[in-house]
């Protein structure tokens, strides 16, 4: 008699995609309401309009190529995508770049290459990398932390700065912003004042920059969640967060007027958001065990070079795209040995 016989894999998947990007969504949590504790509600408005045009473009790619466009929507990229990019940004960059940043990571980025786990690139950091190219004055108009004005901006402010780009009470919108932390540090250093001196400053708190520190704290958090329930591999952010904080530490104890405490790396800019949420993308990402450390480590160094003697102040997005293009050659050279063949 013959019985019927299911084709490989024989073990059930423990989640489903759409599960798991719902999970590194609600992971996102703790760092997003960081960031809208800090920055204000501009944040929701960015994250509305993101994910609202990455939905739409991929409904509209999808019907162009002709695919089940109910399926496509249904497992959750897009509106990661849209997300990840929407935290990414100023909380009150204009409506229309955050628009056009989040069609060129759907329809470029992911769609072009065939759609989800065909893309080489992380679509969230191409968009990213592409809006920091061609609008760096929007991509660096940051608010004031809250733990610096003590004030919190309502709905109808961050409304009006990201439509109608004007500031409270009609002011001018370059009044209400200021540099990051991180840009901050490389512009004074440019200017040959020592760490003592900028530190001082009111922008920099006990452990990084004031307001940032706290967001990279919550998306730690949440980036450990995500490691506690085996979503992500701890090789990646390990490797990131190592290589990052290592050559932090010997550049400040050679320098240490010059280059910042390993602590300001790794609790400033986008690091834990990148280490976490970002690096980790199973699509574009090293897959092998010992590639997925030497790739994190290669995007934590990178980092630190852009960061330190680069022109931009931040180089997670870089770093990123850059050991995207490796990932492949990466995991030729780390593939593990195959039990009964020699290595």
């Amino acid at each position: 008699m013959r019985f019927p016989t299911a084709p490989a894999p024989h073990l059930a998947p423990t989640a489903s995609t759409h599960r798991i990007m719902q999970w590194v969504l609600l992971a996102m949590i703790p760092g997003t309401a960081a960031q809208l504790w800090q920055f204000g509600p501009g944040v929701l408005v960015n994250l509305a309009l993101a994910v609202t045009t990455a939905l739409t473009a991929e409904y509209a790619m999808l019907r162009l190529r002709t695919r089940h466009s109910r399926a496509g929507l249904s497992d959750w990229s897009a509106t990661l995508t849209g997300a990840l990019l929407a935290v990414s940004l100023p909380p009150i960059t204009p409506w229309w770049v955050t628009v056009f940043g989040t069609l060129f990571a759907i329809v470029i980025g992911k769609q072009l290459y065939g759609g989800l786990g065909y893309n080489p690139f992380n679509p969230a950091m191409v968009g990213y990398a592409v809006l920091l190219i061609s609008f760096p004055k929007a991509m660096t108009a940051w608010l004031p932390p809250a733990d610096i004005t003590g004030t919190y901006w309502g709905l109808s402010d961050a409304w009006n700065a990201i439509v109608h780009h004007t500031g409270p009470d009609g002011s001018s919108f370059d009044a209400v912003t200021m540099a990051t932390p991180l840009d901050t540090l490389k512009t004074q250093l440019g200017l040959g004042r020592m760490m003592d001196e900028i530190q001082s400053g009111p922008l920099f708190g006990a452990l990084a920059g004031k307001g940032w520190q706290w967001v990279n704290l919550g998306y730690l958090a949440g980036g450990l969640w995500l490691l506690r329930r085996g979503l992500i591999a701890w090789q990646i952010p390990t490797g990131f967060l190592a290589a990052l904080g290592t050559w932090s530490l010997v550049f400040f104890l050679l320098e240490p007027q010059t280059y910042p405490t390993p602590l300001f790396h790794l609790l400033g800019g986008a690091t834990m958001l990148g280490a976490f949420f970002i690096a980790t993308d199973p699509v574009t990402a090293s897959t092998t065990p010992k590639g997925r450390l030497i790739y994190g480590a290669l995007i934590g160094s990178l980092v630190f070079v852009i960061r330190a003697w680069g022109g931009y102040p931040d180089g997670v997005a870089f770093g990123v795209l850059l050991l995207n293009l490796a990932a492949p050659t990466i995991d030729h050279y780390t593939r593990p040995r195959v039990y009964g063949h020699p290595g």
